[in-house]
């Protein structure tokens, strides 16, 4: 009896065994997986650290403080804590609110030129009917490999009258062109930018083309689709994510504006010392030195970027659950 009823323990013991060496097994494995992820973000987290959280923070920090001078001026200058100070100077000065509005123009010109005539050339390119593709991405290309402020410099010699051989062959038409005028800085800029930064986001959606499968568009053109209808029904849709992520970073960029602006500050009386929120910082911390002023200036640059895409995402999101919904 005595081994009749100790049988079954003996039996049902290594099934325990079995599960709670598995057990241990999947904890060892979950850790070599946690291990390997976190050396793998370390990079990343070290990064977004150095280069994003501590300048926010630094600059936080130094729009807090300023340096006062006690009494008539006369005394050593004391660094002391002004609150809020430093923002309401920003956010009352005209210049500055007149480079928040200049900007504003130059993305509403520049922004749709860029994702359209981008997504255009793509769409050129992978319909085959541009001849020598690999030479025609080079080309297109090639603009982007020169660097900001040299792409800037080629640009002025072509805006500045009396050196420029495109004024000089208008002019020989009777056709007088200030390309730093009044109404045509901005385009001047956004023409920079355009020729600047056109081939490289061609190239972002011409790979996102590539990923489109073949069956889809041979079954466009089973239907009767012609190129056109292709393009725009089929091919553009299909690579939404990546015209919404062109947009998104141009518009990122865009905010930032400074290159272009700073080197036409010296050729044209249009672009100020203050053209842009970027130039308007420049300013304040390396003309004035006022430090604290240029850090309110980029705080509140960085916020109203954030909360600009911010706005675009979720506009974008709800246009796409719009889309699937009416599905």
């Amino acid at each position: 009896m005595t081994a009749t009823t100790h049988a079954p323990a003996t039996a049902s013991a290594p099934p325990r065994d079995q599960d709670a060496s598995g057990r241990r097994a999947r904890r060892s494995a979950g850790r070599r997986r946690g291990g390997a992820a976190g050396v793998l973000m370390a990079p990343f987290f070290v990064l977004l650290v150095l280069v994003f959280l501590v300048p926010v923070a630094t600059a936080v920090w130094l729009s807090f403080f300023s340096d006062d001078q006690p009494g008539l001026g006369f005394g050593p200058e004391r660094t002391v804590f002004v609150g809020l100070r430093s923002y309401a100077a920003v956010l009352t000065d005209p210049s500055f609110l007149t480079g928040l509005g200049t900007v504003g123009l130059y993305c509403l010109i520049y922004i749709p030129l860029m994702v359209i005539g981008s997504l255009a050339l793509a769409l050129l390119l992978d319909s085959g009917v541009v001849r020598l593709r690999a030479w025609a991405q080079l080309g297109l290309f090639l603009p982007h490999a020169v660097p900001g402020i040299i792409a800037a410099l080629i640009w002025l010699y072509l805006y500045t009258p009396g050196i420029s051989p495109i004024i000089e062959a208008f002019a020989k038409g009777d056709i007088t062109v200030d390309f730093l005028g009044l109404h045509t800085t901005v385009p001047s800029i956004v023409n920079i930018a355009l020729w600047s930064n056109l081939g490289y986001n061609m190239v972002v959606f011409y790979a996102a083309l590539q990923a489109v499968p073949r069956e889809v568009l041979e079954a466009s053109v089973v239907d009767g689709a012609g190129p056109v209808r292709t393009a725009l029904q089929v091919k553009t849709p299909l690579v939404r994510s990546s015209i919404v992520m062109v947009a998104m970073f141009t518009l990122i960029w865009a905010l930032q504006l400074f290159t272009e602006p700073a080197l036409l500050h010296q050729s044209s009386a249009m672009v100020g010392a203050r053209f842009s929120p970027s130039m308007y910082i420049y300013d304040a911390a390396f003309s004035r030195n006022n430090y604290s002023l240029a850090a309110a200036a980029s705080v509140i640059l960085l916020v109203i970027t954030i909360a600009v895409s911010y706005g675009v995402t979720r506009w974008t999101n709800r246009i796409e659950a719009a889309e699937e919904n009416a599905r």
